[in-house]
């Protein structure tokens, strides 16, 4: 929405300052998103007077011109056909900027003649499209800006030009008046009353409107019209076309030029048809479907069944509230017109407008909401504009259909302001702010103007209070605390350590994922899922059916896109729930991760490498220990189908405590999924690793040994069937408190080794990290524990000690 501050003021009194203009708007919600000030780009342009010119000597087109400006006589050459001494003109200095020119002006050299600056044309400062001379001034003085005097005798000239953003709820403040209302109730102004005025018809209207039934209510409220014989068009007012142009609009003539200014001025669309093309009465109807019409954008539309129009006897001559019919538009021949002023149905007007592609000024306020008791009022102050502007005789108005009531009112609860709002606000105060809004008040109730559709209950009203005081005046109050002192903590804490989880995986390098809790049945049976249980009921896309079963398929699937567009190498993770079944207790909450590709970029020390179910199981643990698992814990077989057999494990407190599985995920599944792997990942459950018992804001406290702890080797002959793992898990199981790690350093098997230890053997060694609690270790309290390590290490997995 554009309006120039001139035409602002045609309605709201005002000695505010633009800059005050502009910052009260969008302080009120309608937000200033450009102004254009004349001002500011003539500002360097003063008068001076040309008291000397002759012909250059070198060239026959130009002039020597000697110049009285404010800086004294200077020496100008000029190519203008005007260019003669006894002018007054506009000066450019060397070091200004020519806007219309894009240049800025140095001093030059002219076929070996100084010229230090120029004179300047209309077009040249972009006052006009006029270039033929340079301005020639009736008056001025010299050294005077030039605007200073533009704003005494051409005021429009240097008239800023406002753009605001309307949201969709504020149909008042597309027009102008509406703006100005705003702007009065805020204070800056004092709001100019509209006249209003009956013309006085001087004969029945020979067209005559109807409304058909089908229509009437919910696709045209009222039709409003009158002939006006005997008008004059032509080129409307240089007053009007040049707010017309300053808000970007092509003045185009009078009668059409009326119109758009009603549309702007008081968001109130209206149309003229040339009543000698109009044949009989109008009627307002829905297209039967195929018809077409060229529009005044000389553009052809096809109607489908059920749009509103409007027809005389024998063709449709407008699409209603958006565009008049190129056929019975208005031109300079027109003698007779016919001026409508209607109330549309928005949504129909929206659906039409969709539909044939038209955006227009029309249908903008249309659809959004124009004022239905302005209706009667617009039709007679449009019809006395074009009487002053193009003559003529009015005829009586024709009415087809009744003004809808649209009164409604609310109570005004004064008290509400402070706890919906949290400002205080006198009563009188709130009352005032909306007596100037246009809310007419008795008692507690506040009637609701017509131009105001946005407001429907006792909140708005309080809203209205709100905007116009200012938000900008709410304080920051902290929150009242029942007791002093520190507030309990919020969070519970499974939230505390979802949080946890996440910021550790982000900081392991992985980027986090939000996907669609439900994906397609295809990747859900993938994971075990895909089940009735699981099924949406109403879907809303093929490809999200199903509730999902693991975070892994919305990765992979993500990780597919990635591979798509380019990108090979990727760290991703998701927290989020899985659900088993349909009810609530069937659900979990999981942090799964994913590595594809290598572990870095290319370098010249060879350092990257592809990464494995190590890096998995890394990270795994990391988050683990984040979120205050238990350090000590068993890495077991067993884990679901789509992990890869041999590559994989979880992470357990005992056999049925699992509180994370990692390793590579299936080729299969990948296949499935279209990754190129091989890609490694993990699943952290986060409901499974206890919590701490005692409850406290603080980090326990770092617990240090000094005690020296001790390592011992150990080799087992085992049959090449035996696991490492089962070793290590039957090793760790011998004393859980001395303890501290068990690690495979060595494996050796194949020929050599069944040579020595006879066939289907081979050899594991372990190292053993004993760390006392309590005292210092001796020799047979180690010989103890290894004792013991042996017995259970061969009872488990029927091993001997490597001799």
């Amino acid at each position: 929405m554009k309006f120039t501050l001139s035409w602002l003021k045609e309605h709201l009194e005002t000695e505010a300052t633009l800059d005050e203009i502009v910052y009260a708007l969008t302080d009120l919600g309608l937000e200033v998103e450009e102004v254009v000030n004349p001002a500011e780009r003539l500002a360097s342009f003063t008068i001076a007077k040309v008291t000397h010119a002759e012909k250059h000597p070198d060239a026959d087109k130009l002039r020597v011109c000697k110049v009285a400006s404010d800086a004294g006589e200077i020496q100008i050459v000029c190519g203008a056909h005007n260019a003669r001494a006894g002018i007054t003109v506009v000066l450019c200095k060397p070091g200004s900027y020519i806007p219309g020119l894009d240049i800025t002006i140095k001093v030059g050299n002219i076929r070996g003649v100084e010229s230090f600056g120029m004179m300047a044309s209309e077009r040249e400062l972009e006052l006009s499209d006029e270039h033929d001379g340079i301005i020639e001034l009736p008056s001025g003085e010299v050294g005077q800006t030039f605007v200073s005097w533009l704003a005494k005798n051409e005021p429009t000239k240097v008239d800023p030009v406002i753009e605001i953003a309307i949201t969709p709820n504020r149909p008042d403040a597309l027009g102008i008046e509406g703006i100005a209302r705003d702007l009065s109730a805020r204070g800056l102004g004092t709001l100019k009353p509209r006249k209003r005025l009956k013309v006085e018809g001087k004969f029945p209207s020979p067209i005559g409107i109807t409304i058909d039934s089908d229509t009437r209510g919910n696709g045209c409220e009222v039709f409003m019209g009158r002939l006006i014989k005997g008008v004059k068009n032509g080129p409307s007012p240089e007053w009007l076309q040049e707010r017309l142009r300053a808000i970007g609009l092509r003045p185009i003539s009078a009668l059409v030029d009326v119109t758009n200014f009603f549309t702007m001025d008081a968001n109130r669309p209206l149309h003229v048809f040339d009543a000698a093309k109009v044949t009989g009465d109008l009627r307002i109807h829905r297209s039967q479907g195929g018809e077409t019409l060229v529009g005044l954008d000389e553009k052809e539309y096809t109607f489908a069944p059920g749009m509103v129009v409007i027809s005389d006897e024998h063709n449709i001559e407008s699409i209603a509230g958006i565009m008049g019919g190129l056929a019975t538009g208005c031109t300079e021949d027109t003698t007779d017109v016919f001026l409508e002023a209607a109330i549309w149905d928005p949504i129909q007007i929206a659906a039409t407008g969709r539909t044939l592609k038209i955006n227009s000024d029309a249908r903008y306020r249309n659809e959004r909401g124009i004022d239905p008791a302005f209706n009667a009022d617009a039709i007679e102050l449009a019809t006395q504009m074009i009487l002053d502007l193009c003559g003529g005789e009015p005829s009586d108005v024709v009415i087809a259909g009744e003004v809808p009531d649209v009164s409604r009112a609310y109570r005004l609860d004064t008290d509400r302001v402070q706890s919906l709002v949290g400002m205080e606000i006198p009563a009188e105060d709130q009352r005032k702010t909306l007596t100037a809004l246009g809310f007419v008040l008795d008692g507690d109730m506040a009637q609701v103007p017509s131009w105001r559709p946005d407001v429907t209950g006792e909140a708005d009203l309080i809203e209205e209070v709100a905007r116009v005081a200012s938000l900008t005046k709410l304080q920051g109050v902290p929150m009242a605390r029942p007791v002093p002192g520190v507030a309990e903590q919020i969070l519970t804490p499974m939230q505390v350590r979802e949080s946890t989880a996440r910021r550790t995986t982000a900081s392991l390098g992985y980027n986090e994922c939000v996907t669609y809790s439900f994906i397609d049945k295809k990747s859900a049976k993938l994971f075990d899922g895909g089940t009735d249980a699981t099924m949406l009921d109403n879907p809303i896309s093929s490809e999200m059916s199903h509730m999902r079963p693991s975070l892994l398929p919305g990765l992979l699937q993500a990780a597919s896109r990635n591979q798509a567009r380019g990108f090979a190498d990727m760290a991703l993770f998701e927290v989020g729930p899985v659900f088993h079944g349909g009810e609530p207790g069937e659900q979990q909450l999981l942090l799964s991760g994913i590595l594809i590709g290598a572990t870095g970029p290319k370098d010249v020390h060879g350092a990257r490498r592809i990464v494995d179910l190590y890096d998995a199981k890394a990270d795994a643990e990391a988050v683990l220990s984040a979120i205050g698992a238990p350090a000590k814990s068993q890495i077991l077989r067993g884990v679901s189908a789509w992990w890869h057999p041999g590559r994989s494990g979880k992470i357990c407190l005992g056999p049925k405590k699992v509180m994370a599985v990692f390793g590579e995920i299936h080729p299969k599944i990948l296949r499935e999924m279209d990754v190129k792997g091989p890609a490694v990942g993990f699943t952290v459950f986060l409901q499974e690793p206890p919590f701490a018992r005692k409850k406290g804001a603080t980090r326990a406290a770092l617990k240090l040994n000094d005690l020296q702890a001790v390592e011992r080797d150990f080799a087992f002959v085992v049959n090449d069937n035996v696991e490492s793992l089962t070793l290590v898990n039957a090793a760790v199981g011998v004393d859980k408190v001395l303890i501290e790690t068990v690690r495979v350093f060595d494996e050796f098997k194949g020929e050599k080794a069944e040579a020595q230890m006879g066939a289907g053997k081979k050899s594991i060694a372990i190292t053993v990290r004993l760390q006392p609690v309590d005292k210092t270790l001796k020799e047979k309290d180690i010989e103890a524990v290894a004792t013991r390590i042996v017995e259970k290490v061969s009872k488990v997995t029927g091993g001997t000690l490597r001799g």
